[in-house]
C-alpha cells in the first residue's frame, strides 16, 4: 500500500511522516555580518569594566567616549552585551516598600473589635476645621466613645480611648482595636497606651480604604443626613449637634446589618427579648390572615452570630491562615458615649454625655 493511502486510513499527516523520517534537523545560528567581533566584543566589556567607567552607566560612557572621539558601539548595544553577562541591575539603593498583610479580625460580642478613625468638621469660614474622633464596636455599631476638637492630637486620642475602656470595663487581653494609618493612630503615644492597657491594635493596609469599612460607612450616615450643615458655626456648634446624632445613632438607628435592631439593643444584650416580641407580631398577623403571606409565615432578618473585617476567602482558609479572634470576658458596660470638652490646659479633659436622646430629624 503506498504512502497516501496508508496516512488516510490512520488520519496521519503525510508531512508529519516524512519529518519524522527525516529526524531532527540541526538548528544553525546565523550571525549577521553587522554584529560585533568576538575581539570587539570583548573589548566593549573590557571598556565597561575599566576602572574609569566601571561605576557609571552605558549612556555616561557612550556620552564620554564621544567626546573623548572613540565609538566603539551603538547604546543599545553596550546594554544588550551587559544583558548577555548579567550585569544589569539597578544600581541605586531603592526603597522596598514592606509587604502588609490583610487585617482579618472578627468580633462574635461587643467589646472584642473597636474601630475607630478622625474625620473632619468643617468650621465657620474657609480653612477652617474640627476633628471628630469616633470609637466603633464593630459587632454592635455602638459609638463606645466620640470627641470633637480643634486638633488631631495622639494624646487627645489615647485620652478617648482611654476612657471609653474604662465606661466599658475592658479588660486586658479583651480587646483589638482597629483603624487605618493617620498620624495619630500610629503616634507613639498611642502605641505606648494601648500596650499598658493590653489592647491589641491592627492597622489597614496602605491606601486600600475598605479596610476600616465601618468606620467609614458610620461618617457616612452622619455627613448624609439632611440635618447636617455644611459649615458649622463653631465649636460648640459641632458638639451639640454630634451629641445629637450619636445619642439618635445609638438608642433609635434601627441598622440594617442588625436585624434593623438598634446599636444599643445589641450591645447590651437584650436584642434576643425584641425578637422574640417582634416574632410574636408576625406569628399574630399569620394567623389572621394567612392568605396574604404566599410564601409561608414571614421571617424575620437575622442578627449576624460574627462580624468580620476581611473575611477569609476559601483560597485564604486552604492556607491555614488563622484569623485574629478573641474571647470577650466578663463586662459591666456603661451606656454613657464620652465627650469631650477642652478647657485651657494641654489636654482637654473629658466629659460624659448623658441626658436624654433626642427625636431624629429624619
Amino acid at each position: 500500500m503506498g504512502v497516501a493511502p496508508a496516512c488516510d486510513a490512520l488520519s496521519v499527516s503525510r508531512a508529519s511522516l516524512y519529518r519524522q523520517r527525516r529526524g531532527p534537523v540541526k538548528q544553525v545560528k546565523r550571525r549577521s555580518h553587522r554584529a560585533l567581533s568576538p575581539d570587539e566584543h570583548q573589548a566593549v566589556m573590557d571598556l565597561l569594566h575599566n576602572e574609569r567607567f566601571m561605576d557609571k552607566a552605558p549612556p555616561q560612557v557612550w556620552a564620554e567616549l564621544l567626546d573623548d572621539g572613540l565609538y566603539f558601539c551603538s547604546l543599545s548595544t553596550m546594554y544588550r552585551i551587559l544583558r548577555m553577562h548579567e550585569e544589569v541591575r539597578e544600581r541605586r539603593n531603592q526603597l522596598i516598600h514592606p509587604n502588609h498583610p490583610v487585617p482579618r479580625l472578627v468580633a462574635t460580642a461587643p467589646n472584642q473589635v473597636w474601630s475607630w478613625d478622625i474625620t473632619k468638621l468643617l468650621g465657620p469660614v474657609k480653612w477652617t476645621c474640627y476633628y471628630l474622633y469616633v470609637l466603633l464596636d464593630i459587632y454592635s455599631r455602638y459609638v463606645v466613645g466620640w470627641m470633637v476638637a480643634r486638633l488631631e492630637s495622639g494624646s487627645l486620642a489615647g485620652r478617648l480611648i482611654e476612657e471609653s475602656c474604662r465606661k466599658q470595663a475592658v479588660e486586658s487581653g479583651q480587646l483589638t482595636l482597629h483603624a487605618d494609618r493617620g498620624p495619630s493612630m500610629i503616634s507613639k503615644s498611642v502605641a505606648f497606651m494601648l500596650a499598658d492597657l493590653g489592647l491589641t491594635k491592627s492597622h489597614s493596609r496602605p491606601h486600600v480604604s475598605n479596610d476600616n469599612p465601618y468606620s467609614e460607612a458610620q461618617f457616612k450616615t452622619l455627613k448624609y443626613r439632611p440635618a447636617f450643615p455644611d459649615r458649622f458655626g463653631g465649636l460648640e456648634h459641632a458638639r451639640s449637634f454630634c451629641y445629637e446624632f450619636f445619642t439618635y445613632y445609638n438608642t433609635e438607628h434601627r441598622h440594617s446589618g442588625l436585624g434593623m435592631l438598634t446599636p444599643e439593643s445589641v450591645h447590651y444584650g437584650y436584642a434576643e427579648e425584641i425578637l422574640a416580641a417582634r416574632e410574636q407580631t408576625l406569628r399574630r398577623a399569620y394567623s389572621t390572615h394567612p392568605e396574604r403571606f404566599v410564601q409561608g409565615p414571614p421571617q424575620l432578618p437575622e442578627l449576624p452570630s460574627e462580624v468580620w473585617i476581611n473575611p477569609p476567602r476559601i483560597s485564604d482558609k486552604s492556607q491555614h491562615d488563622p484569623p485574629a479572634f478573641h474571647t470577650p470576658g466578663d463586662t459591666t458596660p456603661n451606656p454613657i458615649p464620652i465627650s469631650v470638652r477642652e478647657a485651657k490646659m494641654p489636654i482637654p479633659p473629658l466629659r460624659e454625655a448623658g441626658g436624654n436622646s433626642l427625636n431624629s430629624h429624619i
